[in-house]
């Protein structure tokens, strides 16, 4: 049985870094906009600022502008998702990082991420040590500003 401070490692796939400046697109009319931090075959983390109402599930697009990148409509359920240690500067909102699992992706959609990380992600990631809860777990959802 492992310690309350032992993190298990649940990922089943690589991680890449991106540095980039690719964006993630989410929600509704995609209303959150973030920047991805790593991506791998079986999801994403990246950074946004929250406003509006709070999804666990949601598609996301990722976009690389200048590049002329664009994959659309990946479905996702969040994993992770909890509020950055530093706050902007000019403002009093504070960043979150949120991590993803993509949901049944088409061929194509997973061809495509494919793509994008062979071609634009940098080198592979340890695991963070930011993203020690899941949102499975009750305890966490809490510390995560998540609905139970």
């Amino acid at each position: 049985m492992n310690s309350t401070n032992e993190r298990v490692e649940r990922r089943k796939h690589k991680r890449f870094q991106v540095d980039n400046g690719a964006l993630i697109l989410l929600g509704w009319y995609y209303e959150k906009v973030g920047r991805i931090i790593d991506i791998s075959e079986g999801g994403v983390a990246f950074r946004y600022m929250p406003h509006g109402e709070e999804q666990n599930g949601s598609d996301l697009a990722i976009v690389l502008p200048e590049t002329n990148f664009y994959l659309d409509e990946v479905p996702t359920t969040t994993i992770s998702d909890f509020e950055l240690a530093d706050k902007t500067p000019t403002t009093s909102i504070t960043a979150r990082r949120r991590g993803v699992r993509f949901m049944n992706p088409t061929h194509h959609q997973k061809s495509q991420i494919e793509f994008f990380i062979n071609n634009y992600a940098t080198s592979e990631t340890e695991p963070s040590e930011l993203t020690p809860y899941s949102i499975s777990d009750e305890p966490a959802k809490a510390r995560n500003g998540l609905p139970s």
